[in-house]
């Protein structure tokens, strides 16, 4: 029987992909007034954490492409990038693969304790796969929300700035 945490993360994938399925590399790079990075950070960074929470923590190989650790991790931002940024749709096609490797790596895994607890920025500490798991979907969906709007902002029209690769 699957378990529900897996239909929950392709439910918040899927919507997550969806937002941004039709978007050209350009607009992805937007930061509108007031925001710190752009649609294509969020979706790098989404994936970044993912990958940590889901495989790093459980002792797991990790699939992270190079500079991903760079330029997605906590802290960094997009005024930051010196180097080539992967395209919009290497990040959808990464996230799209993402739930998948997790459910056939983890899902017989769900309610093992990892061997390193870790303790969120938030104060929250996680302990077992299932709870990484969980807080993927808050973490996702806190990162869908920005991706929400700022895609609302460019199509409004308002200022935003178009970060360009060095």
């Amino acid at each position: 029987m699957e378990n529900y945490i897996f239909k929950q993360l392709r439910f918040v994938r899927d919507n997550t992909i969806g937002r941004v399925a039709d978007m050209n590399d350009e607009t992805s790079l937007s930061i509108p007034e007031g925001f710190n990075n752009n649609i294509k950070w969020n979706l790098g960074h989404i994936y970044v954490v993912q990958e940590k929470f889901a495989f790093h923590f459980t002792g797991e190989e990790m699939y992270l492409p190079d500079q991903f650790t760079e330029l997605f991790s906590p802290g960094t931002k997009p005024s930051d990038w010196g180097e080539e940024v992967p395209p919009i749709h290497e990040l959808i096609l990464l996230l799209e693969n993402q739930v998948c490797r997790i459910e056939k790596v983890l899902k017989f895994r769900i309610k093992e304790a990892v061997e390193q607890p870790y303790t969120t920025s938030t104060g929250l500490t996680l302990a077992t796969v299932e709870e990484f798991l969980s807080f993927c979907l808050y973490h996702e969906g806190m990162h869908f929300d920005a991706i929400k709007s700022i895609k609302r902002i460019i199509q409004s029209g308002r200022k935003s700035d178009v970060f360009r690769e060095k």
